[in-house]
């Protein structure tokens, strides 16, 4: 049986780690190489680093802050933030990543995951999606949730694993800092349309929440951020309790 995924993520604005409430009221939190190292000696599974504020400001994701967290970690590193090319691909990946995150990038120009993914393999190319309800649909929101594209989300994670990505995370705006539970009708719906990894995001508020999305079938792995750095739930704890309801954990 194949284990399901813990996930940190940190959310990087000025250099510092922050977090919000549904993409907004964001606030500082800590240093990200020290709770880099942090995540990497709890358990953690895997690391999930952004620039959340490189593609507002229309510059490219800072590869110094990535590059001291890569070297304080021996757990898969996922990094997005302004990836617009397959140089942006490059410059980061050789900073230390794993595996690149896109999202903004891939919305203007979806031939980007492709590319990305002919070079450097579906492994590597993430897919990443900020979703919210509108009119009961659900719709892309780029620029860090700031504008509503229009586009389909379910199509829209169709294309991009016909594309080659090899991974989605799916960001629910909805539910976001919110701690009442992970969309879980959103993330049903993408599990039903997509056969790649799905990594869900936003909601998170106590170890329950984790073991109701795992009973979803198709999802692959659980990120959290804020019930994390606040140190209400440790990973281990977690990963111990979630074994006990019969979900399989790296321990």
């Amino acid at each position: 049986m194949i284990t399901k995924r813990i996930i940190p993520c940190l959310d990087i604005r000025n250099g510092m780690v922050v977090k919000g409430k549904r993409f907004q009221n964001v606030r500082e939190v800590e240093d990200p190489v020290v709770m880099a190292r942090f995540y990497n000696e709890a358990g953690a599974d895997e690391l999930v680093f952004y620039d959340i504020i490189a593609t507002v400001e229309q510059r490219p994701l800072f590869t110094d802050i990535l590059r001291q967290v890569a070297a304080e970690i021996f757990i898969p590193l996922t990094v997005g933030g302004g990836i617009t090319s397959v140089a942006d691909f490059d410059r980061v990946l050789k900073a230390g990543a794993d595996k690149v995150s896109v999202n903004s990038g891939a919305l203007k120009n979806p031939r980007l995951i492709r590319e990305a993914a002919e070079k450097y393999g579906n492994q590597c190319v993430v897919l990443s999606m900020d979703v919210s309800l509108v009119n009961d649909s659900w719709r892309v929101f780029a620029t860090g949730g700031r504008e509503d594209t229009g586009r389909d989300a379910l199509a829209w994670a169709e294309e991009g694993e016909a594309l080659g990505a090899g991974e989605l995370v799916v960001n629910s705006i909805d539910t976001d800092g919110v701690r009442r539970g992970f969309d879980l009708p959103l993330l049903k719906a993408m599990t039903e349309r997509v056969r790649i990894p799905v990594v869900a995001s936003g909601g998170a508020g106590k170890k329950e929440d984790f073991a109701a999305l795992f009973q979803l079938p198709g999802v692959d792995a659980g990120l959290a951020a804020g019930i994390f750095h606040s140190r209400e739930l440790e990973i281990g704890e977690l990963k111990q309790y979630l074994q006990q309801q019969g979900v399989e954990m790296r321990l």
